[in-house]
């Protein structure tokens, strides 16, 4: 199975927007921002102790990578010389830099070279490298350019030489996976077995190496998803972006080479995510103490870390699993988090982002909390988004994961095309055309145009969040297998006008997640909705009960472009007394405005909720 490029893919709509607002301003925008903090200043390792310059931090490297990696996809869909000339500036320090072997970081070239060359296992050489080899590979895709792409491949073969043929570094797999994910890509362009292998080295040794057990004290091995070989792997553990990384590699790895062992593990974390660690909102990764997932159930709302880096993650993962082995629950967990987690990352208007993405803010509990207890403030999450960080991570990784959106909607085979998700779109690929027309994700209408197809299949993947699907206005009939419809294409052209039922929803939890007790989450199609306090005369959503009998009324907003929920609630009155019998509670009908989670936090500091208290009826 292999999935369509998205350079091949013209969104519009919905994600056509977002994709103009990354161009135009988040892409600018954090570029501006490494430039104020020397992060690319950095890249000319003219750094000195006692400089003025800002000092370089070791993961410095994947940031401006990763920049590149999205400026690279835009230019691939919109060229721009500008950003080519920015690119080209930085490629030619790295080859001014980069050590005659072909060794390159700046960390460990300016601040401390007496620890280069693979010594601190956590402190990100591998993670870097693997950063600059996708930025490399994104850039010559874009614009044929293969300056960068010889200089990491001279980095690889000197990784290749101390990791796989000498054994000769203080640790043998990453301390934080990544390259692994970059060694398939670069297997994929150039055909080299070796690169295959050594992405294969670095999967099969994890779990197996006493090297790699020389770990910081607070750490466990399971942190750095090293306590067993990875076919025994039974629980996604340890810290979030990692460990769906890793579980990204393992499913790449298997797909290449068609290891059902290692794809049965794969299929093990992504159930165990889905169904016990995952946020509504595609959120994973609860814990802010080493920014990791916990146990099963344990999802709390106000102290969600939910990194914006691990929902990007959960996607790409999802996403290789969607193309491996079609069923829709890949592509409803990826839906899940490309419109919600990863999504509210970024501010409305492309500039600003969050590291953190609770589902609850309460800023007087947060006064009191501060006040009288002890609380860490350290991870406390932030109420509004900034421009960067000190570890800024994702403000980048939005960017590469907005540019490059597209790549998320098709794969296929020799018998099948197979549409995973749904965003207007114009696609042409290998004598194939595609359009699709569509408002989703505010209307379940699709229409999709399709040529080059006459006698194979369409598999059009039916949402989990869908009661009912009809085809041609009837009701559909095609055979549905693992959340797929099949549908014979007949002719050169054919057209086929789906839609999928999406009215607004109260979605309940499982019990065992206690936070969320007598709660109910409002959803319409792959959106998930919250209440600000902002945007509703101040009221506190501890204070309302939605109205799960009641109506939902719809106003579109240009802001978002999506749909504002307007819901019957009821809004508990204030009282003097502090305990009363329950008959005397007192409520007021009111209707609550309700936003995308993706766009809270865009109308200044506020309190928000994504679970609220249920009520029904009088209430």
């Amino acid at each position: 199975m292999k999935s369509i490029p998205f350079g091949n893919i013209r969104p519009g709509g919905f994600w056509g927007d977002r994709l103009e607002i990354n161009r135009r301003s988040t892409i600018p925008s954090v570029y501006d921002r490494f430039t104020d903090t020397g992060r690319f200043e950095a890249f000319r390792c003219n750094w000195k102790e006692g400089s003025e310059l800002p000092k370089p931090h070791f993961f410095w490297d994947s940031d401006i990578a990763k920049w590149i990696e999205a400026a690279a996809y835009s230019i691939e869909l919109h060229p721009d010389p500008e950003l080519e000339k920015i690119i080209d500036g930085v490629v030619d320090l790295i080859e001014k830099n980069q050590q005659e072997d072909g060794y390159f970081n700046v960390y460990f070239t300016v601040v401390d070279p007496e620890h280069s060359r693979f010594k601190v296992r956590d402190w990100h050489e591998l993670y870097c490298a693997g950063h600059l080899l996708e930025a490399a590979i994104a850039y010559y895709n874009a614009t044929g350019k293969d300056k960068f792409l010889t200089l990491m491949r001279r980095y690889v073969d000197l990784i290749e030489k101390i990791f796989v043929k000498e054994h000769s570094a203080s640790f043998d797999t990453p301390g934080h996976e990544e390259i692994e994910l970059a060694l398939i890509k670069l297997y994929d362009l150039t055909g080299e077995k070796k690169y295959l292998d050594m992405c294969s080295y670095f999967i099969e040794t994890r779990g197996t190496s006493e090297k790699d057990k020389n770990i910081p004290s607070w750490a466990k091995p399971e942190y750095y998803q090293s306590d067993v070989p990875v076919r025994e792997f039974t629980a996604a553990e340890g810290h979030a972006v990692r460990a769906l990384y890793l579980y990204s590699g393992m499913a790449d790895l298997a797909d290449r080479t068609g290891d059902k062992s290692l794809l049965d593990a794969c299929e093990r974390m992504f159930d165990d995510i889905v169904k016990k660690q995952m946020y509504i909102t595609g959120g994973v990764g609860a814990a802010s103490s080493g920014e990791r997932f916990t146990e099963s159930y344990v999802l709390p709302n106000d102290l969600a870390y939910a990194e914006t880096c691990a929902s990007i993650a959960l996607a790409l993962f999802a996403r290789r699993m969607s193309s491996i082995n079609p069923d829709s629950k890949y592509a409803d967990a990826a839906e899940t988090a490309m419109y919600n987690g990863a999504l509210a990352g970024v501010s409305l208007d492309g500039s600003s982002f969050f590291y953190i993405n609770p589902l609850e803010i309460n800023l007087r509990k947060r006064e009191i909390f501060e006040k009288y207890y002890t609380f860490d403030k350290t991870y406390k999450p932030i109420t509004q988004r900034v421009a960067v960080f000190d570890c800024s991570c994702c403000p980048p990784n939005v960017a590469r994961f907005v540019a490059s959106i597209g790549e998320f909607l098709y794969s296929y085979d020799d018998e099948t095309l197979y549409i995973h998700h749904y965003m207007q779109s114009d696609t042409e690929f290998e004598g194939i055309k595609i359009t699709q027309q569509t408002e989703y994700p505010n209307e379940g209408e699709v229409r999709i145009t399709v040529s080059g197809l006459k006698g194979k299949k369409l598999a059009v993947r039916i949402p989990g969040w869908c009661g009912y699907v009809s085809l041609a206005g009837e009701k559909l009939s095609a055979p549905v297998k693992k959340g797929y419809a099949f549908v014979d294409v007949t002719e050169d052209e054919g057209t086929f006008d789906f839609w999928f039922e999406m009215k607004p929803r109260f979605v309940s939890c499982n019990p065992a997640v206690s936070f969320n007790h007598d709660k109910v989450c409002l959803c319409r199609g792959p959106l998930v909705y919250c209440a600000e306090s902002v945007l509703n005369d101040g009221r506190q959503p501890d204070n309302i009960l939605l109205d799960v009998s009641g109506r939902v009324g719809l106003e579109f907003s240009e802001e978002t472009g999506a749909y504002t929920a307007l819901a019957d609630a009821f809004e508990e009155l204030p009282r003097e007394e502090l305990y009363f019998d329950v008959k005397d509670i007192k409520r007021e009908k009111i209707r609550l405005r309700m936003l995308p989670y993706f766009a809270y936090a865009n109308h200044g500091e506020s309190d928000m909720a994504v679970w609220m208290r249920k009520g029904e009826g009088n209430a």
